[in-house]
């Protein structure tokens, strides 16, 4: 296991995972991963269906065996050369996709059965409070068919945090809910593993979950990891195309790029590719970067269509020097008189990447 360094960095990670691997047939393996959580921290990990998010979570849990890498839990091994520890005794929660809720048990005797090795009165105790914080007081004597999804999903929770686990992993927690519903029960999911202090790890493969949730995103693809850090970095500063695409919606504007600078139809944008003069590449800009703009000498293009949105409004734009129509999105309310509409370019926010 790397050693972590002390003093003013802190204890070291609660779970470290070291090049863990795992073939899954023919056509997909997963790995060599490296993955260490801080106590107390939120990790979302992310992507497309297939990407070996679900499968990294079951190896953590004990669910699977990895072929190789090692798994360390509060400085213990529990996956390596030789060593696997049964997922009963890894001290990690785990609330499924479909929650699993035992359906001949009451939600109070779902929570209680993790404890069963507790003295009984400690026992009763943590059901009690753990019933009051996901607010299951009143439903501790109904049985999971009784309640909603919501409420099903916070009583899956309870019963995952009930022995105090080390890492709590959730596999799509919120993805059986209503959108409305699904907003709410994330952000009162969050709220408890903040007061209880819960290292947690939550799947998804919603790009604004993942972003508005975790203290850290980790963006998988193809049993790998493509970037790892704060959500407003993998949305502002995406390590490659893929990231970039994954987390926002772009116009992908050709140019050439000679002296630092990428040269389009739009403009010259800075650029900050290690390529060769007069080579190919693409600007990329979303569409809420392309801004009404009353200024005489702005560009301007001729208004395809238009789709109201409520919030927000999104033209398309014949722009000259472009095979395809700009997309632009806007919060203003415009009044378009001769079809034409003059815009600008936020700058500061254009990715660059080359053209292959």
């Amino acid at each position: 296991m790397a050693q972590q360094p002390h003093g003013d960095e802190g204890p070291g990670p609660v779970l470290e995972v070291v090049k863990l691997a795992r073939r899954l047939g023919p056509g997909f393996a997963l790995g060599p991963i490296d993955l260490a959580i801080e106590p107390k921290q939120i990790v979302c990990l992310v992507g497309h269906s297939g990407c070996g998010k679900s499968t990294l979570l079951r190896l953590i849990a004990g669910i699977e065996q990895p072929d190789s890498g090692t798994v360390h839990l509060d400085g213990r091994e529990l996956a390596g050369s030789g060593v696997f520890v049964e997922p009963e005794t890894r001290n990690i929660g785990f609330v499924f996709q479909d929650y699993a809720l035992f359906p001949h048990l009451t939600i109070g005797q779902n929570i209680m059965f993790g404890l069963r090795k507790w003295p009984g009165e400690e026992a009763r105790a943590r059901v009690a409070m753990l019933l009051e914080l996901t607010a299951l007081s009143a439903m501790a004597d109904r049985y999971p068919h009784m309640l909603s999804g919501g409420e099903q999903q916070r009583a899956a929770l309870a019963r995952a945090l009930a022995p105090q686990p080390s890492v709590v992993l959730m596999d799509e927690p919120f993805s059986n809910l209503d959108r409305d519903l699904r907003e709410r029960v994330r952000h009162d999911t969050i709220a408890l593993l903040r007061r209880t202090g819960t290292t947690a790890i939550i799947v998804t493969h919603d790009p604004e979950e993942a972003l508005s949730t975790g203290d850290r995103v980790v963006l998988m693809r193809s049993g790998r990891i493509v970037q790892s850090g704060a959500g407003r970095d993998l949305h502002d500063r995406p390590a490659d195309r893929y990231a970039a695409e994954f987390f926002s919606v772009f116009n992908r504007i050709p140019g050439t790029y000679r002296n630092g600078q990428l040269h389009t139809a739009l403009g010259v944008f800075p650029c900050r590719l290690d390529l060769a003069e007069d080579s190919p590449a693409l600007a990329f800009i979303r569409p809420q970067a392309v801004c009404p703009c009353l200024a005489e000498n702005a560009l301007s293009g001729s208004v395809r269509s238009r789709s109201f949105r409520g919030e927000i409004e999104q033209l398309e734009l014949n722009v000259e020097g472009l095979e395809t129509p700009l997309t632009m999105r806007t919060t203003q309310r415009l009044h378009i008189h001769d079809g034409r509409l003059r815009f600008r370019i936020d700058p500061d926010t254009v990715l660059a990447f080359a053209a292959s």
